[in-house]
């Protein structure tokens, strides 16, 4: 049972912080508000968040009277950026049933996909990402009956081609090809094909709240925490599992169902994947009162999604004072790739010379901290530099890497730094020869 004044503490905070427009948070993400089933786009050098919105703490049911837009340059620090009212929809008046919702640019325009309730799915369009909103319609895009499942929770796509389709429905999805206008369909809606039928509810079922990325020409479809895979944007698809896993989820985030309501997105920012969806397992937190959590996504090398990790320090940020921190959870890197790693977990490939790796915000560093490295390497080495901020920023330190004997044979490689205590963001710059030189695993700063 949870602390009603821990509740009522979450609660307090989140309207407070609310009031003033702006959250730095790690996990959850904007708390103890209910934004909630979070549709993430990345416009410009900022992440919009297109959220529901769940009303109040209280809620014995869902009640939603609006759609949010919050924005972030860093994925820590969050903006309340506007509000989409059922007004400015077709609805046009209040409505309590502000569903599920998704967001996309295309032809100079951001268009807002969104449900009105389990029954019809609309769209609005505004000249800016956070409105204001019109609806050019003022009827459904997709009204009720017109296929065999519930018309709500659209995702939109643009694939690579510039066509732009929409996926929508409850456990029987279906897809439909829009317009170059993006508020008319282009085909009559297929149904979506899977091998397999599998979701938080056991066998047979997927869950509602569909979400369509695509990476490498393969197609995710995924729904909660599970996916499946697709060559052809129509499918079939081809089941694969959950990115949820109770191991890689740290234990205050732990739930009594920890796959259902996994409502969320996938999204690239700076060459890193990201995974954002629901937790309602905080303290005050019910099923119609939830929270948004954020986490790094890594592929492996046959295109499967490894387990996500769901901690209370989320991305963007870095604790120096934990054991390790993973070289493939960077914030920005150039010139480089991520592959699966022979010591387990992922690694950092193909560092040359010259190419960076970005992680803003480490706290809890000593002053001059040692640093170590976990590298391979196959040839002569190199050397890793340690700057603040930048590749031109401060040199903290130097790294000097020699051959391993081969790129799964990693050792433990240290330097000192000249820095001062408290939170840094750093930057590592790598230098050598021609070619790969090494390729990082993970480096931490040890208490002595």
């Amino acid at each position: 049972m949870s602390n009603p004044l821990v509740s009522l503490y979450f609660l307090v905070l989140g309207m407070l912080l609310l009031g003033t427009g702006n959250i730095s948070a790690a996990n959850p993400i904007v708390p103890g508000v209910g934004l909630t089933d979070p549709y993430c786009v990345v416009y410009g050098d900022k992440v919009y968040v297109y959220a529901t919105h769940d009303f109040s703490a209280q809620n014995q049911d869902y009640l939603m009277k609006d759609w949010w837009v919050w924005s972030s340059p860093d994925l820590v620090n969050w903006t309340h950026e506007g509000t989409m009212r059922p007004e400015d929809t077709f609805i046009g008046k209040p409505f309590n049933d502000c569903w599920g919702t998704s967001s996309l640019s295309k032809n100079g325009k951001y268009y807002w996909y969104f449900s009105a309730g389990p029954e019809q799915i609309g769209v609005d369009i505004s000249d800016a990402p956070a409105g204001p909103w019109k609806d050019p319609l003022g009827k459904p895009l997709i009204p009720q009956g017109l296929t065999a499942t519930d018309e709500r929770d659209p995702t939109v796509f643009i694939d690579d081609d510039g066509r732009a389709y929409l996926i929508f429905g409850t456990f029987n999805y279906f897809i439909v090809r829009l317009n170059d206008d993006m508020i008319s369909l282009a085909e009559t809606p297929h149904a979506v094909q899977f091998d397999r039928l599998f979701g938080p509810y056991g066998e047979g079922k997927t869950d509602d709240k569909p979400s369509l990325h695509k990476r490498n020409g393969i197609y995710y479809l995924s729904w909660c925490s599970f996916y499946a895979i697709s060559k052809n944007i129509y499918g079939p698809y081809i089941y694969k599992g959950s990115v949820i896993d109770p191991s890689t989820i740290a234990p205050v985030f732990h739930s009594t169902h920890p796959y259902v309501d996994r409502h969320g997105n996938f999204f690239q920012l700076n060459y890193q994947w990201y995974y954002a969806c629901n937790d309602y397992s905080l303290p005050g937190r019910t099923g119609h009162f939830r929270d948004a959590v954020l986490s790094y996504v890594h592929y492996r090398d046959n295109s499967e999604i490894a387990p996500v990790r769901i901690d209370p320090i989320g991305v963007g940020e870095y604790d120096g004072a934990s054991p390790r921190i993973e070289a493939e959870d960077y914030f920005k890197s150039a010139n480089a790739t991520v592959g699966e790693c022979s010591a387990g977990g992922f690694e950092m490939r193909n560092l040359a010379t010259d190419s960076a790796l970005y992680y803003p915000k480490v706290m809890n560093l000593r002053a001059n901290s040692t640093m170590l490295f976990s590298v391979a390497s196959v040839n002569t080495g190199g050397s890793i530099e340690v700057h603040e901020g930048n590749p031109g920023g401060h040199l903290l330190g130097i790294c000097e890497i020699s051959s391993t004997g081969g790129w799964d044979k990693f050792q433990t490689f240290s330097c000192k730094l000249t820095n001062s205590a408290g939170t840094k963001d750093l930057c590592l710059v790598f230098k050598g020869g021609s070619g790969e030189l090494l390729r990082l695993d993970w480096f931490g700063f040890p208490p002595s």
